[in-house]
Formats: structure tokens, C-alpha cells, sequence
């Protein structure tokens, strides 16, 4: 036989798009359309419902960017139609190429009930199946007209990212509003044909099974009366019953899908759009829920759940209802899915508390999975924290994003720091986008690493990323491929379900040890420094807060602020969702961003000073109290405590030799040459320079920053060949504070103080920078006389280890990396620590010098960016950054100095002495947070962890009265696992494992 296969497979795609889709709705009538456009802000729906409309022709365009428009849409369904199956096709003016990221609509009933939302795939609403002849349909669509940002160029500036600057054209053409009859016949024409068509071109010309398709495909098409598809589609389905019922055999791959619409808290829209999108979604899916009885749907983010509850009630009930039938499953137990690089500790640990707790008070459920299928990458502290939360899985497909080296499994059990493992699944389908298309089945089948020794995979299923979630035609679809030769069966099922399957299917896979790097969007580390910053301050900020009010409710019975430390906790976890605190969102998120952050700092501030006036003493007084929010002693302060304050004057600069100032404080000897740069760095103690010879540390550098594409989150290595020193001096002055350097760089001015304390052996800088520059990354290098093959970063309850050479393009692929507070080198015995106040990316090399075959090992400090897209403006203004050099810190002094930066004394006018709640006896281990218990119960809650990577002992002292002891989850809850420790005058003992964390509940009498 000859071979025609591409003959029928261009065929079936003609008759299908030209003939066959077009017949679904075979009669229509067009619907009176009203509008109403909303002169601002969204505004409620019973303000919507009532207010006055004009009507509006299709054609007519509508719809300025980021406007809200409510239609209101009004027909009657003709007698004639009586009896069959009516739909409403409401068409706003969609692109089906881009569901998420273009107006979109939620279609409301006159008594403000909701029906279902609108998007590109999904514009038909059900009016009667069967409908009544002469029944009226009258309906509201609340219509957001959101621009769009991806064009045909997708990572062209725009000015469309903020309400502000995007002007006020309408965007959009009303395209058709009509009563159509729906031909579910030909509807379920097409779900055949699709299904058979799209798995046959994935199957091998060589098999059998694929020529079986294709003959019934071509007798399907040749049954269809291209001229009455509508009275042939019946007998075309009879043609292809048979192949669609061949089952697949027992081997066949087996995927879990769960229906999904991975939206993004804030991205290409902003926080209040996001309100709306999970509102349409939500309707969507409890729409589709009730219409499919096999039909399982997942969401994220406690968050997304919680906006419904407060601003579309309506809405949330049909989701509680959906929730408790099992049907609509709440999952992940996150506050929102965030980064997970740059939260700091106790951050992580609160996404977990504040989303579990939302999950279990609202719907009784307790999630075991972490669910973040789109995070850019996975820092290694993670595995503990999600254990500690009383999880055991996660989900995350973004790896497959990387773009050098391929991960090599899908299932397996990921280690972190401190030993944790947790079973982790990467969907080999590749997307947290799937619509059940055969190619997607089939690389699923195909890509997936585990075959011969598991068969399980999950699909996450439906539009995301701007929402929509999953459609009628992806359930049918899935349907067809319950048991279907060829295909990878498919089973709709909840995320536990899969995971409980996988598990015991595979109970012993492989094991990766450390971080989950993203070879990709590694200028997240750095793009829009603001909301960087206000997430570094805003999480120390919440440290000294709950420190000093804990420390007040015990020791003046002042009132703890539950409800004000709650509601902070969630506005900074939001800000942390992966496309905020990445700076990958548009100019209207991050400006709101920056406002959002000084309100939280002023409040904090407010809590924190109100918290310590209590416990000062007398406010007349003429001596000043310091308070030590650090986790170590300082200026004769202990950890957690408030003292007399002592003096502590910065070193005076002499005149160097040669030009410029040395500082010198008889641990530290600095020299800073008359460029302003630090040429040297001087251990006295231990009689070791820190700075490479002939190099200068301090130094900052330019460099083109215009990668391939995603240029928000994406530095391309090709960066790194073309750099400019920034090495003129503007001024160079010597103040009582220490020395002061200005540069003026492109239009751009750097402003710079070098400080040596007098007992410190660190030196400290403050960095301002007046920043206009265009695709440019600005670094602070520091080339150090180190010889080490790996460096260590303060990461999530400990530091990771990462290599300083390139041997394998593993650790080539790590030319940008993330580090919290610090960055530690060191060879045995003696090391340098860099750390910082608000920065994150960094790089590290090393080579070697030919005058004296020594190392130089070059850390370099991440500043700014300046991408334009999808910010134009990104990072333009003023930035201020500390960092310090602490030469010869170990681990525990790089810990120690990254707190000291990020926790600055406080002086309050009074006489008092503050004894702290809790006490440790060993520097390793620190305690991340002091505070009352969330349920109000007055209990005190202290969590520690060993911060050095090794063994410690350690004895907690406790300063009040305590009757009852407890080791707890994060969520404070005691564990049933874990033996109680013993409490003995006032304190207990504990032995940790290297980087465990713990946390304690100590009930006061």
C-alpha cells in the first residue's frame, strides 16, 4: 500500500478547522449588548449590576488598559429551539493564542450570583440543555480590559506595565455576542478526532497501531457531508469508535492529572487584577466540577483563597462547597507559592505556618505536599522546612527550564543540608500548563527518567500563568485517554492521591543532595533592588517585633499585637511570591511594592518602639538603653537583652603614603588608595592580607547586561566579556565618620563611606548610588588572597557549600548564585567574610597569579540591573546598600556579622536593664525567633538551629517561670515523635545535628 499518511494527517487538519468546528454552533441569533464603563478601580458587583448602560455594536472598540467595563448582554431563545442545548457565545474580543494575558471577563446572573468566568478558550456560557422556547436570558459580564504585555516581540519595553503610564485607547473590539445552539455531536467529534489525530503523529510509522488510526480517520472523513456536518458527525464517530476503545496494555506509563491554573499572584498584572483572576477561575472550575463528576481540581496559595473569601464571597462559598465533596483541592500549604532563594528563615518557615493554618481552620485539611511548580530554583535549606512544617512531598516542574544541564530523574528523594529528605516529583510532561494534547502525552510517556523501575507521573491540567484553568475540551480529552492504546493512560486524581501511588510504587529512588539550581533567571537575584530591600528589612524588622513585644507581654504584661504581627507576616509572604520579590513583574507591582514595604517598616517601627519604651524605664532619664535584637552578645549587651549603652566611635583616617587614607584600629589595618579603592586589608592578628596582590577590592564594575531574552530575569554568561572598572575619584575625603568616596559613572554617581569601628575587625561600607543607567549590571568585586575549591552561603537555617572552579558544567552553569547575609571563603584556619544588608546575587572565581603561582579567589557582590522590560524603568533613582569585609572570620563570625548589618542597635532613652527570655550557651547555635504562640495561649515560642555545620550542645536557659516544655512543628503543635526534653533550673538541654532546626513551647506559669 502506498504510503499517504501525510495526505490524511493535512486532511483532517483542513476538515477539522474549516468545516467541522464552525458546524458546533450551526444556528445563532445575535444578543442586545449594554455597557458600562467604570470611570476608575474596579467596583463592587452589586455597583456594577445597577449601574446605567448604553448600548454597544459588535465591532466597537472598548476597553482602555486596565479598565474595568461591565456589558450587560439580553435575548430570548427562539421557539424554535426548544429542546435542544443553547450557549451564550460571549466574545469580548479575545486572541485564543493567549488565554491569562488579555481582557478576560466573569459573567454574572441579575441576583449578583456568578456563573462562570470568560477568557479566550472558554467563552461559551450554558443558557438550557435542553433550553425552554421563548425563555429570556439576561447576563452581566464584569470585563477587564488588562493589556497585553507578550507581543508578537514578547520582551519589548512597554509603558502598558502601570495604569499610569498606559494611556487610555481602548484596546479591545467587541467581537460576537450571540444565543447559538450548541451540537454536542460534532463537539464530541472534534474530542475524537483531536485525540486520535494528535496521538497517531506521535506514534512510529514503522507500527501498526498508528496505521489502525489513520485508516479510521480517513473513514470518518469521508463519511462527513462537508455540507451537513451536523447530520453526518454521528456516523463519523461510528467510524472511529473502535480505535478509540483499543485499551492500552498494562505497561502503558500512567499519569495522575490534576486539573491546575498555576496563577501568579502578580506578574504581568497587578495585585488587584490577581483578586479578580482567581475570582474567574474559581467560578470557572466550580463550574466545570459540577458538569464532570470525574473531574479533580487543585489550587495553590492560601492567599489567592483568602482575597475570595474577603471580595467575592459568593464565589468562595461554591468553593467551600467543592472543597468539602474532595472534588476542589486546596494544596501546597503555602501562604503563597514563593521564591524559595531569598526568603530568609523564619520567612520560609512562616509561608508554611500562615498557609497550613489557613487551609486547616478553613476546610479541616492538612496538606503533605509542598506545591511550587513554577519557583525559580530551590535553596537547600528547604527540605528541613517543609519537614518541620509536617509535610513530606514536593511538586516542581521549573527545573526542566534549565538551560545547560538535564536533570536525571522525575522521582526522587531530595537531601538538604541538615540530612532532610523529602520525596520529590519533576512532571516529566515538562508544563504545569498542560491542555491534554497528544505531544504532551506522549513526551510525558517518553521523557519520563524512572522507566522499568516506576510508571507514575502527575500532569497538572488547564491555562495558567495569567489563570483559566482547566476547559471542557481538556476533560474530554483525558477522558478518551482513560485506557487507550498508544497513549499513556489518564486518570484525574488529587496531588495526594499521585503522591501516595508514586511513593509506594518507588520507595527507595534515587537521592540529590543540595540545592535545586535554575540554569536560568539568574538576575532575579538582583532586578529590582527596592523590593529586594523591603523584604530584607521587612523580615528583621518582624524579628525585633516579635522579640520586644514577647519580651514586654512577659515582663510588663504588655498586650502582644496578634492580630497586627499576623497581618504584616501575610503582606510580607505575598511580596515574596516568585514573580514580586524576583523583580520579574511590571512597574505597577513594584511601585506598589515600595509602598507597601515603607507602610510595614512604619508600622514595625511603631510596635518595636512602643514594645521597648515599655521595658526602658524611666523615658527622663539622660542614660540611654541599647537594645541587641542580634542572636549574639554585643557592646556588653546579651542576645535578646537591653543594657546601658557604651560608646563606639568609628576609627579616624590618617594620610596614606603615596595618596589616600589608612584606617586602623590595632585589629584591622585598611588602606585606601587615592582612587578610593582598597588596595589593602590587614589581619593583624593573624599577620594575613586579605587583599590579592596588585588587585583592589571595593572595586566596582560595569558591565552590558543584555541577555537573549527575559530580560528582568535572565543574565546570560556572555556578560562576563566585556567590563568596565569604575576606577576615577570624583572626591576623596577623610571624615570623622571615615572615608568618603564619589564616582561619576555614564549618567550615574556612586557615593561610598569606608568605616573601621574600634573593636571591630570588619570594614564597613555604605554604598549610595544614584543609578540612570540602561542594560548594565553593577558589581563590587573583591579579589582575595584565598585558595579554597569551595565557598559557602548563609542560605535558609545554614549555609551551602558551592564550588569556586568550573570542572563539570554543573558548576559552570552557577555563574550567579544566591547568598542571604553572607558569603564566606576560607582556607584552613583563616577566612573572609562578605557580608550585606540587602543584596543576594553574587559570583565567585578564582585564578591564579603567574608572579607568584598564588590563587586569587574574586567574590563579587550583585548591585543593580537596569532591564526594560516588562519595567522600562527598573531600578532608576537612588539605592543605598551596606556591606562589610570581615578578614579572618570563620563561619560563626560571617553568621554573626550578617546579623549585626541586618539587625542594627536601637538606643532608647531610659534607665532599665533587660534580662532576655532565653539565653544559649554556644555561639553555633542561634535563635531565629522569640515570640508568643499564635493561638493567643501566652506560651512562649523559641526556635534555634546549629548555624556552623556541625555538632553542638547546647543549654537553653529560660528567663521566666515555666511549667510545661514542648518540641513542636513549625506550626506549634507538639511532636508526638520526638522525646520531651527535660527542663532543669530553668533551662533544658539540647544535642542538634549539623544545621537542625528546633522549636520549642515553653508554657509560662
Amino acid at each position: 500500500m502506498h504510503d499517504d499518511h501525510s495526505l490524511v494527517e493535512a486532511r483532517l487538519k483542513r476538515v477539522l478547522e474549516e468545516r467541522v468546528r464552525p458546524a458546533v454552533y450551526p444556528e445563532s441569533i445575535p444578543l442586545d449588548v449594554a455597557i458600562w464603563t467604570a470611570p476608575g478601580e474596579p467596583v463592587p458587583v452589586d455597583e456594577g449590576l445597577a449601574a446605567p448602560t448604553e448600548p454597544i455594536a459588535i465591532g466597537t472598540p472598548w476597553g482602555a488598559p486596565w479598565g474595568t467595563s461591565w456589558f450587560t448582554v439580553a435575548g430570548t431563545v427562539p421557539q424554535e429551539w426548544a429542546g435542544r442545548t443553547v450557549e451564550a457565545i460571549l466574545d469580548i474580543g479575545f486572541n485564543e493564542a493567549t488565554p491569562g494575558f488579555q481582557c478576560e471577563g466573569l459573567v454574572y446572573r441579575p441576583d449578583g450570583s456568578p456563573v462562570k468566568g470568560l477568557n479566550p478558550r472558554n467563552q461559551w456560557v450554558r443558557v438550557g440543555a435542553p433550553a425552554a422556547g421563548g425563555e429570556q436570558v439576561l447576563l452581566h459580564i464584569e470585563a477587564a480590559s488588562n493589556p497585553v504585555l507578550q507581543g508578537a516581540n514578547p520582551f519589548e519595553p512597554t509603558h502598558l506595565g502601570d495604569k499610569e503610564t498606559a494611556g487610555s485607547d481602548p484596546h479591545y473590539v467587541l467581537a460576537r455576542m450571540d444565543l447559538a445552539v450548541f451540537d454536542e455531536t460534532v463537539w464530541n467529534l472534534i474530542q475524537d478526532l483531536e485525540v486520535l489525530g494528535e496521538l497517531m503523529v506521535e506514534l512510529p510509522l514503522e507500527g501498526a497501531r498508528r496505521w489502525e488510526i489513520l485508516r479510521a480517520v480517513s473513514r470518518a472523513l469521508d463519511v462527513i457531508d462537508l455540507q451537513d456536518v451536523n447530520g453526518t458527525a454521528a456516523a463519523a464517530r461510528e467510524q472511529i469508535a473502535e480505535v478509540l476503545a483499543t485499551p492500552a496494555p498494562a505497561t502503558a506509563h500512567r499519569i495522575s492529572a490534576v486539573g491546575h491554573a498555576h496563577i501568579d499572584s502578580a506578574w504581568l498584572w497587578p495585585l488587584r487584577e490577581t483578586v479578580r483572576k482567581v475570582a474567574r477561575t474559581t467560578a470557572n472550575m466550580t463550574a466545570l466540577i459540577e458538569d464532570e463528576p470525574e473531574f479533580v481540581f487543585a489550587m495553590s496559595q492560601a492567599q489567592q483563597f483568602a482575597w475570595i473569601k474577603e471580595h467575592r464571597p459568593e464565589v468562595y462559598a461554591r468553593v467551600k462547597k467543592a472543597v468539602a465533596e474532595g472534588r476542589f483541592v486546596p494544596a501546597g500549604g503555602m501562604w503563597v507559592e514563593s521564591d524559595t532563594n531569598m526568603p530568609g528563615s523564619e520567612a520560609m518557615a512562616r509561608q508554611f505556618v500562615h498557609g497550613k493554618r489557613f487551609f486547616l481552620d478553613e476546610f479541616g485539611i492538612e496538606n503533605d505536599e509542598a506545591w511550587l511548580p513554577d519557583t525559580f530554583g530551590f535553596a537547600a535549606g528547604l527540605p528541613q522546612i517543609i519537614k518541620a512544617a509536617g509535610s513530606k512531598w514536593l511538586l516542581t516542574q521549573k527545573i526542566s527550564w534549565s538551560k545547560i544541564n538535564k536533570f536525571p530523574h522525575h522521582t526522587f528523594r531530595w537531601e538538604g543540608i541538615d540530612g532532610t529528605r523529602i520525596f520529590t516529583h519533576f512532571p516529566p510532561v515538562d508544563s504545569y500548563n498542560c491542555a491534554m494534547e497528544g505531544k504532551q502525552i506522549a513526551h510525558a510517556a517518553r521523557n519520563f527518567k524512572e522507566k522499568g523501575v516506576a510508571r507514575n507521573s502527575l500532569a497538572p491540567t488547564g491555562f495558567g500563568d495569567g489563570g483559566g484553568g482547566t476547559t471542557r475540551e481538556m476533560v474530554a480529552k483525558a477522558a478518551r485517554m482513560r485506557s487507550l492504546e498508544g497513549s499513556a493512560t489518564v486518570r484525574w486524581e488529587s496531588p495526594a492521591e499521585f503522591f501516595t501511588k508514586a511513593e509506594a510504587e518507588y520507595p527507595n529512588p534515587p537521592v540529590w543532595v543540595g540545592e535545586l539550581y535554575l540554569e536560568l533567571h539568574r538576575a532575579t537575584l538582583t532586578s529590582q533592588a527596592r523590593t529586594k530591600q523591603g523584604n530584607r528589612r521587612s523580615e528583621h524588622l518582624l524579628r525585633e517585633a516579635e522579640l520586644w513585644a514577647a519580651t514586654a507581654a512577659v515582663r510588663t504584661g504588655a498586650p502582644y499585637p496578634y492580630e497586627q504581627l499576623d497581618r504584616i507576616w501575610k503582606t510580607v509572604l505575598l511580596h515574596q511570591f516568585h514573580d514580586i520579590l524576583p523583580g520579574s513583574s511590571i512597574a505597577w507591582v513594584h511601585r506598589e511594592a515600595e509602598k507597601t514595604y515603607a507602610a510595614v517598616a512604619e508600622e514595625l517601627t511603631g510596635l518595636i518602639d512602643t514594645a521597648q519604651r515599655a521595658l526602658a524605664g524611666d523615658a527622663a532619664s539622660t542614660s540611654t538603653v541599647l537594645f541587641n535584637s542580634a542572636p549574639h552578645a554585643r557592646g556588653g549587651v546579651a542576645a535578646g537583652g537591653a543594657g546601658p549603652a557604651s560608646a563606639g566611635d568609628a576609627v579616624r583616617p590618617v594620610p596614606r603614603e603615596g595618596g589616600g587614607f589608612v584606617l586602623d584600629n590595632g585589629l584591622l589595618k585598611v588602606e585606601i588608595d587615592g582612587r578610593g579603592l582598597v588596595v589593602s586589608a590587614y589581619d593583624i592578628e593573624a599577620g594575613r592580607e586579605a587583599v590579592a596582590p596588585g588587585q583592589a577590592a571595593n572595586l566596582l564594575q560595569i558591565h552590558p547586561d543584555f541577555p537573549n531574552q527575559w530580560d528582568a530575569w535572565d543574565v546570560d554568561e556572555f556578560y562576563r566579556n566585556t567590563v568596565t572598572d569604575l576606577t576615577g575619584v570624583d572626591e576623596l575625603t577623610a571624615t570623622d565618620e571615615g572615608v568618603t568616596v564619589v564616582r561619576g559613572f555614564g549618567k550615574s554617581k556612586v557615593t561610598q563611606l569606608l568605616s573601621l569601628a574600634q573593636d571591630a575587625k570588619r570594614l564597613d561600607i555604605a554604598t549610595e548610588v544614584d543609578w540612570h543607567e540602561t542594560e548594565k549590571f553593577l558589581k563590587a568585586a573583591f579579589p582575595l588572597d584565598l585558595h579554597a575549591d569551595r565557598y559557602a552561603s548563609e542560605t535558609q537555617f545554614g549555609h551551602v557549600y558551592r564550588a569556586t572552579h568550573t570542572n563539570t558544567s554543573w558548576e559552570a552553569a552557577k555563574f550567579e548564585a544566591c547568598n542571604h547575609r553572607f558569603v564566606h571563603l576560607a582556607e584552613p584556619g583563616w577566612g573572609v567574610a562578605l557580608v550585606n544588608d540587602s543584596t543576594y546575587g553574587h559570583d565567585v572565581t578564582r585564578a591564579v597569579r603567574d608572579a607568584d603561582a598564588g590563587t586569587t579567589t574574586t567574590v563579587r557582590a550583585s548591585l543593580l540591573r537596569a532591564p526594560r522590560y516588562p519595567d522600562p524603568q527598573t531600578d532608576q533613582g537612588v539605592h543605598r546598600f551596606r556591606h562589610a569585609l570581615a578578614p579572618g572570620a570563620s563561619i560563626g563570625d560571617a553568621v554573626r556579622e550578617g546579623y549585626r548589618i541586618n539587625l542594627p542597635e536601637r538606643r532608647v532613652a531610659g534607665d532599665g536593664e533587660v534580662a532576655p527570655l532565653v539565653t544559649v550557651d554556644n555561639d553555633d547555635v542561634v535563635v531565629s525567633a522569640v515570640k508568643l504562640a499564635d493561638d493567643e495561649s501566652g506560651d512562649l515560642v523559641v526556635r534555634l538551629y546549629e548555624s556552623a555545620g556541625g555538632r553542638a550542645k547546647v543549654r537553653v536557659a529560660v528567663g521566666v517561670e515555666v511549667g510545661g516544655l514542648a518540641v513542636t512543628d513549625l506550626l506549634e503543635r507538639p511532636l508526638a515523635d520526638v522525646a520531651r526534653p527535660q527542663l532543669t533550673d530553668g533551662a533544658v538541654s539540647l544535642a542538634l545535628r549539623p544545621f537542625e532546626l528546633v522549636t520549642l513551647r515553653l508554657t509560662r506559669v
